[in-house]
């Protein structure tokens, strides 16, 4: 059996590399460390200074990451930081001697001049630990890549993990004073003002949906949930032909349950207007054969980029979204769907905590692309059992809830907005309490909106094309003209190939 990478240390507990097998010794700075902990000591508001920036295993000197843990444990408390109090923190650890005694805390103080340059000095100190840990890391690598019964695949998820909770750890924000920030907000208010429609995020295509979330917003996580067979996949790919075959905008779908042929085939069943057997079987008329020519030509050259991979971890999204980005200017990722994703290279004590930090990086990626995420989700079979009274049974009764969101702690705190879907007639409600015909309708369900309002909007869902499109929206009739162009017919068949002779889809929901 493969060996499990993943069971050894933590990358945060990588341990401090010798000398390697060159004479090599590993990156340090053992003066500048000196300066810092010495101005820490001799002035009362140099710590919250580097605070950020030093953690004990930033130092190289064990004697002073010692001094330094004390130094911290001091702070926690609010205690005054000097050499007497550091020297009675460290004895009451029983670790003064380990740390050179009174004699080097002394020698610390005595040295230091000036505490001018100190966040500088830190920087330092810190980048110096970075590449410490880096070279910890590649040699643990290194050595795992040598044994031949390790699992190359598994190895890979550890190695990138292990760089991702380094660069993690690295990415800080200095504080940023008002003005700059107000400027930005301001300057996005115009830049709204000036789109139709007032939208200043992504436009869904859905316009009362729009109305209420502006588009999607830049940095947003939106989870939007449902239970099989309400047509999660189906809306997100309505959402993909509006944003970025009407509006040009590219748009990434990350699909870990479909394949990109069965994306391709939701995709024409959608645009042309096809019921997915006919799309799946090739068994088309030949005025079928010209409506489909005549209008799959608008998915030709669209800015949608799919990407099919099993078991995707957030960290290889990670890699490839910022790909996309810098090479593609996406603006949007839609992920269908989260359970399926994994977090492989990092330990988890359940299933829980490891969607919880699966979500927490989906808004953490959000935010550092400035783009909307769209993350798919199941909800767990409480609502199934809800609503089955008399009294009980209604559009209401069987509406999803925050609490219905499987793993719901943690993805319902990430996330900016939760959206649920419901369709009254998969339960067998065809009217409302107002006596409206609920066939053909959804409720999209805005439970959750950080920064705006929560409600419901209809939309028509016509499910023979797996298509959502708005109440008002006229169904546009299919063309019926004879086609008698027979190089088309060639030539549209020769396309098809690939998408519906040897590739099964799913249920159309």
């Amino acid at each position: 059996m493969a060996q499990n990478t993943t069971n050894k240390k933590s990358n945060s507990e990588l341990p401090k590399p010798g000398a390697d097998a060159l004479g090599k010794m590993p990156p340090q700075a053992p003066e500048l460390e000196e300066a810092v902990l010495g101005a820490i000591m001799i002035e009362k508001d140099a710590y919250p200074t580097v605070a950020d920036l030093l953690q004990p295993r930033s130092f190289y000197d064990d004697r002073h990451r010692l001094i330094y843990e004390a130094i911290q444990a001091l702070a926690a408390t609010d205690q005054p930081i000097d050499t007497l109090t550091v020297a009675e923190k460290l004895k009451q650890q029983g670790k003064l001697a380990e740390a050179g005694g009174p004699t080097k805390l002394a020698d610390l103080t005595n040295k230091i001049a000036s505490t001018a340059h100190l966040r500088y000095h830190a920087q330092i100190v810190n980048q110096k630990a970075t590449a410490r840990e880096l070279i910890a890391l590649s040699s643990r690598i290194s050595e795992q890549a040598y044994n031949e019964t390790q699992d190359v695949a598994e190895l890979m998820q550890y190695a990138e993990a292990g760089v991702f909770d380094i660069s993690q750890r690295q990415m800080k924000r200095d504080v940023t004073q008002i003005d700059p920030v107000i400027a930005e907000a301001i300057a996005r208010m115009h830049k709204a003002a000036e789109n139709e429609g007032n939208i200043s995020g992504v436009p869904s295509g859905f316009n009362e949906l729009d109305k209420i979330t502006s588009g999607w917003q830049k940095s947003y996580l939106i989870i939007l949930a449902a239970r099989p067979a309400m047509g999660k996949t189906a809306f997100v790919l309505s959402m993909v032909k509006n944003i970025a075959v009407d509006f040009k905008k590219p748009v990434a779908m990350f699909s870990l349950e479909m394949s990109n042929v069965q994306l391709g085939n939701r995709l024409m069943m959608n645009v042309c207007e096809m019921e997915g057997e006919k799309i799946k079987n090739g068994k088309l008329s030949p005025a079928e054969w010209q409506q489909l020519d005549t209008r799959v030509t608008a998915l030709h050259g669209a800015p949608i980029y799919l990407d099919d991979t099993p078991s995707l971890s957030v960290f290889e999204l990670r890699s490839k979204a910022r790909k996309l980005k810098r090479e593609h200017d996406i603006q949007l990722i839609i992920i269908d769907y989260l359970q399926l994703m994994n977090a492989s290279g990092m330990n988890f004590g359940s299933r829980e905590q490891e969607v919880s930090i699966i979500s927490r990086n989906l808004k953490a990626l959000a935010k550092e692309l400035d783009i909307p995420i769209i993350a798919l989700s199941q909800l767990n079979r409480n609502l199934e059992s809800r609503g089955n009274g008399k009294s009980d049974n209604s559009v209401d009764g069987k509406a999803p809830q925050l609490s219905d969101l499987r793993e719901s702690g943690a993805i319902e705190q990430d996330a900016d907005m939760v959206l649920f879907i419901h369709r009254p007639e998969y339960f067998r409600i065809f009217t409302d309490t107002n006596g409206n015909d609920l066939r053909g309708m959804a409720k999209i369900i805005i439970a959750k909106h950080r920064n705006g309002a929560i409600g419901d909007i209809t939309l028509r869902f016509r499910a023979q094309y797996a298509k959502f499109q708005n109440v008002d929206d006229t169904d546009e009739p299919m063309d019926m003209q004879s086609a008698n162009n027979a190089s088309g017919f060639k030539q549209v068949t020769g396309r098809l190939d690939d998408a519906v002779r040897y590739e099964s889809d799913a249920a159309p929901f």
